[in-house]
């Protein structure tokens, strides 16, 4: 079977397309024909090994498994002897943060891991867009209580993360600002945003205003640059770890201090967020936006590309 491979640790040049055996089943394993699969941030970090502590989790000293990937979309095509829970002909997604050896055309998963049924309607490329950046939107909810009369800025709301993040909180009925680049204010703005900011032509820290919570989907802003515009009691959290990991001993800082906090959400309970995800794809309350789609032999042109930092959405690998 074709496979998006590395060996070691680096950046895109690393990537390469290889024909290797397909995997074997096991008595508690489905065995699935990948149709889809994702590039994304948490990808780009099992390529790099970066930041360095990501390696305990994917690999030290080098990758635990040569080919890449966090999600998947597509089809079982044989169980093992004690299987109960999915079937041949089955449509599934799923997902791992610490990797995946999905981007390839075969995947063997254990049946009770992170693993769901397709949505009728829902085509393979959205299915897997429905994973990675909709897990972490998702947990970013757990750390705050919000209503109605919340008001909440999501800088970076073009990405992944960001792009799941408004249409969670437009589901819970909050008011919503949220940032985008030029070319994609009129995307945002069909999502049914309270109100867009141009980040390309106005700076949202000096807006005036202020908010209950900031959701840096980017990790492109920091505490210091967003507390002004926090209320006295506000909340900031971050999608990375920040300057100096800053992200991670600010919220012990922020408590002890009172006032405006930091809180760093660490993502956990990923059937979970998938289960919140798929109710909503069910209800026509969600959708995940694609911007691009690349064949698997094109796989170092994806992965040079979201290391860039500029996709909007999700970018999908089409693989069978």
């Amino acid at each position: 079977m074709k496979a998006v491979v590395r060996y070691q640790y680096g950046n895109f040049n690393q990537v390469r397309i290889e024909n290797i055996p397909k995997p074997k089943l096991k008595s508690n394993d489905v065995m699935i024909r990948v149709y889809a699969t994702t590039v994304n941030r948490t990808d780009c970090g099992v390529l790099t090994g970066s930041p360095y502590i990501f390696r305990f989790f994917v690999g030290w000293p080098k990758p635990r498994t040569p080919i890449l990937g966090t999600d998947f979309a597509g089809i079982v095509e044989g169980v093992g002897e004690k299987v109960t829970k999915f079937k041949v002909g089955d449509k599934v997604w799923g997902f791992d943060d610490n990797g995946l050896p999905s981007q390839a055309e075969y995947l063997v998963y254990h049946e009770d891991k992170n693993i769901l049924p397709i949505p009728d309607g829902l085509s393979f490329k959205e299915a897997a867009a429905c994973a990675e950046g909709t897990h972490y939107a998702v947990n970013f909810l757990k750390y705050v209580k919000l209503g109605p009369e919340s008001k909440v800025l999501v800088n970076g709301a073009t990405g992944g993360i960001g792009s799941a993040l408004v249409q969670l909180l437009k589901y819970q009925g909050v008011k919503v600002t949220a940032t985008a680049n030029t070319k994609n204010m009129e995307l945002i703005q069909s999502l049914g945003i309270d109100k867009v900011i141009d980040y390309e032509k106005e700076d949202f820290t000096k807006l005036g205003e202020e908010f209950d919570v900031i959701f840096d989907a980017v990790g492109k802003s920091t505490f210091g640059k967003c507390k002004a515009i926090l209320n006295k009691n506000g909340c900031y959290l971050s999608s990375e770890l920040g300057d100096g990991i800053e992200n991670l001993y600010l919220p012990l800082i922020t408590k002890l201090k009172g006032g405006k906090r930091v809180l760093f959400p660490l993502p956990t309970d990923i059937k979970g967020s998938m289960a919140v995800i798929q109710k909503m794809v069910m209800e026509g309350k969600f959708r995940p936006i694609i911007e691009k789609s690349f064949s698997i032999e094109q796989a170092r042109e994806a992965y040079q590309y979201v290391a860039a930092g500029q996709k909007t959405g999700n970018v999908v690998f089409e693989i069978s």
